[in-house]
């Protein structure tokens, strides 16, 4: 069973940062992505961004591009992301996502949590004005 460990969440002032990190354990088998998303209160799961185990490509939602930044190292099998200029509306439960194998033909980059096989329980980030 694939074990998702986020940490580094926190209390942060606008135009702040914070790195968030995911540690992954208990799977034997390949990666194909790690996922990040949010969560705010009363609302359903966002996309942020997804990164490619293999060569490391990412994809990012329009909202948090060129602020944001995924990361992985693999000997860790951890995935990181970067938050940069963060605003109140930031706040939000960071959970990231583990996709085990592409369902799809040819490259392609999964923007929906339940496209994913596991997710941690998450982080919480909360911005002040």
């Amino acid at each position: 069973q694939v074990q998702l460990v986020e940490s580094g969440g926190g209390l942060v002032q606008a135009g702040g940062s914070l790195k968030l990190s995911c540690a992954a354990s208990g799977y034997s088998s390949s990666t194909y992505a790690m996922g990040w998303f949010r969560q705010a209160p009363g609302k359903e799961y966002e996309f942020l961004g997804t990164i490619l185990w293999a060569d490391g490509a990412t994809h990012y939602a329009d909202s948090v591009k060129g602020r944001f930044t995924i990361s992985k190292d693999n000997a860790k099998n951890t995935v990181y992301l970067q938050m940069n200029g963060l605003k109140p509306e930031d706040t939000a439960v960071y959970v990231c996502a583990f996709k085990r194998q592409r369902t799809h033909a040819g490259v392609h980059y999964y923007t929906y949590i339940d496209e994913y096989d596991n997710r941690g329980q998450g982080t919480e980030v909360t911005v002040s004005s």
